[in-house]
């Protein structure tokens, strides 16, 4: 039996904003999505059975047909229907390094490391575009996973448009585990709170996605100015979800008054990042907002902006 072990890295969001609505329902977006080396490790092999089995080292991700791999593999079985009769199911194994429900891609991760690892296992010959495709049936995130690096993500956040790369700036993650942020709750908020500032027609939305193709942010990133990049970034998530979970609304603060080139919220959070121009001034900044804010629930991760996407880790 064939067998993979893929790296899935986790994502921030360096900019997201909501343009309006869209007539299936979600929200039309325009995002900057950007890798971090923090990864979760998704090992798959062909099953003896037809069946699909995921297990998992963390007691929070759900091990059935609810969790995000599942549905991938199931999406996989269901598209390629000969393959499935052929070589039978799979079994995921995911080790969890990315904190659980943190706005972070998680599971949106480990679903791309799912479309990778079957193509590969079942020798189909699936490009990029491809697998994004299907990653799109399954939400709006995974088509970035598979891919990673540095891009723009307009539409409800599965067209993808490539930019430079960034890799040289550090990043603090840091999230209490017993706050969690509903995704659908901030957007319905949002929408709630703010929806008759949204653009409805077509042309307007046309035109506000290409102004921010052109925007100042986008230009800092061509230029690899952390610095700008750092002062630029932008959440409007942030206006619903801070006001409704203070503790978030002081961690930010905290990150603000120390020295970064800049700090958000990532996605629906409630995950807050800082970014950080080396390795040493990460550390430092873990270790003034730990003395600063000393509850046993704040947990934090270092790492650094990443250009890859899914990746091989070994075979077998």
């Amino acid at each position: 039996m064939r067998s993979y072990s893929l790296t899935a890295p986790a994502k921030i969001n360096l900019y997201l904003e909501i343009i309006g609505d869209r007539p299936d329902g979600f929200h039309e977006l325009v995002m900057v999505l950007q890798s971090v080396e923090l990864a979760d490790i998704v090992d798959i092999q062909s099953s003896d059975t037809q069946e699909i089995y995921i297990h998992c080292d963390h007691p929070e991700v759900p091990v059935n047909e609810t969790n995000l791999a599942y549905r991938a593999a199931a999406l996989m079985c269901q598209t390629f229907p000969e393959m499935h009769a052929n070589y039978g199911g799979v079994v995921i194994k995911i080790h969890k390094n990315i904190p659980v429900a943190a706005g972070l891609a998680g599971g949106s991760g480990n679903a791309a490391a799912v479309l990778v690892g079957m193509n590969l296992i079942w020798k189909l010959g699936l490009t990029q575009p491809d697998l994004q495709d299907l990653a799109a049936k399954l939400g709006s995130d995974i088509p970035f996973c598979i891919s990673g690096g540095t891009a723009i993500a307009t539409g409800r956040g599965e067209k993808l448009a490539t930019l430079a790369n960034l890799d040289d700036i550090w990043v603090v993650l840091a999230k209490y585990d017993n706050i969690s942020v509903s995704t659908p709750w901030a957007y319905k908020t949002y929408r709630q709170q703010y929806s008759e500032s949204y653009i409805c027609d077509p042309e307007g939305v046309k035109s506000r996605t290409s102004e921010v193709h052109s925007s100042p942010l986008l230009k800092a990133i061509a230029d690899e100015d952390s610095a700008e990049i750092g002062k630029l970034i932008y959440n409007d998530l942030e206006k619903v979800v801070l006001p409704e979970y203070p503790q978030v609304a002081e961690l930010k603060s905290a990150f603000a008054a120390q020295d970064t080139l800049g700090t958000m919220m990532s996605g629906s959070g409630p995950t807050v990042f800082a970014l950080c121009e080396s390795k040493d001034k990460a550390i430092a900044l873990q270790q003034q907002i730990r003395q600063q804010i000393t509850d046993p629930h704040l947990n934090f991760w270092i790492t650094k902006l990443s250009s890859g996407g899914i990746q091989i880790k070994s075979s077998t």
